[in-house]
């Protein structure tokens, strides 16, 4: 089983060049970040954790941006999204963000992506909520012909180009995989699109009925990473049961030297099983 790190990089925590250098010093396979443009201060979508949202939220880094200042001080981390709000991104640009981040990262991009879950935030990029799922999907096919075709063009409902040249194309061929996050709700589009589900975190007992619906529905063994993992050795031992590839462990947003602490605690219990 590998091991990562998911978290949210803000202007408050550790830097993503300090945090790289530090996972891949303690032998984690990979960094999984969380992306917000931003928070509507009129806010009426509730928090999905419950309670008043963390303000961590409106403070994320941009997550490719943070990604490359990760990359260029590390030579074997792979670097994720965790996820990434397609419904809130122009598929061009984000294709062309992704492909540039491969590039310079040598192949080592994973774009974990997501519909999201705040209305007010979605709406004020120009996002119907109730057609974000299209919107999504739509917008990932849209994105694999820009990566993979010399002269690319898509006709869609919401995505329409003539034939454009759009390079760099991804070092990873035909490109970098793609981890579509969410619940039971997101399984036709891991089954369509993903190249493995990013699951919630979620007991092993719960999991285990989940991925056997994944897998009857794509007729396919999808990988399997687990956001937010619980460092409990009884927990990562039912995970390793049920032949989950990655389990990706919290990592609250801390000054620097609590945060190397906390990557040190969580270095142990992954170390067990290495």
């Amino acid at each position: 089983m590998k091991f990562g790190v998911s978290t949210f990089l803000t202007d408050q925590g550790i830097g993503p060049a300090a945090l790289g250098t530090a996972l891949e010093e303690r032998a984690f396979d990979s960094l999984f970040i969380a992306e917000h443009s931003h928070v509507p201060a009129s806010r009426r979508t509730p928090y999905p954790g419950g309670g008043e949202l963390p303000e961590m939220y409106y403070r994320t880094l941009d997550p490719f941006v943070a990604l490359t200042a990760a990359g260029v001080v590390t030579e074997r981390l792979l670097l994720g999204t965790g996820i990434a709000l397609i419904p809130q991104r122009d598929p061009i640009i984000t294709a062309k963000e992704v492909a540039s981040l491969d590039l310079v990262s040598g192949g080592r991009v994973i774009l974990g992506v997501g519909v999201g879950w705040n209305r007010e935030e979605m709406r004020n990029h120009g996002t119907d909520p109730a057609t974000r799922g299209r919107l999504t999907d739509e917008r990932l096919r849209a994105m694999r012909e820009l990566w993979t075709a010399e002269k690319a063009e898509f006709h869609g409902e919401f995505v329409d180009f003539d034939p454009v040249f759009a390079w760099p194309k991804p070092v990873q061929r035909p490109h970098p995989p793609i981890y579509v996050g969410g619940g039971e709700g997101a399984f036709p589009r891991v089954a369509r699109l993903g190249d493995a589900w990013l699951a919630n975190s979620m007991s092993p007992q719960e999991l285990g009925p989940r991925i056997e619906r994944l897998r009857a529905l794509a007729d396919r063994e999808v990988p399997v990473t687990v956001y937010a993992a619980p460092d409990d050795p009884g927990q990562i031992d039912g995970y390793l049961a049920l032949g989950v590839e990655r389990l990706l462990f919290y990592v609250p947003t801390l000054p620097e030297r609590e945060t190397l602490e906390y990557l040190d605690g969580l270095a142990a219990v992954a170390g067990r099983y290495r």
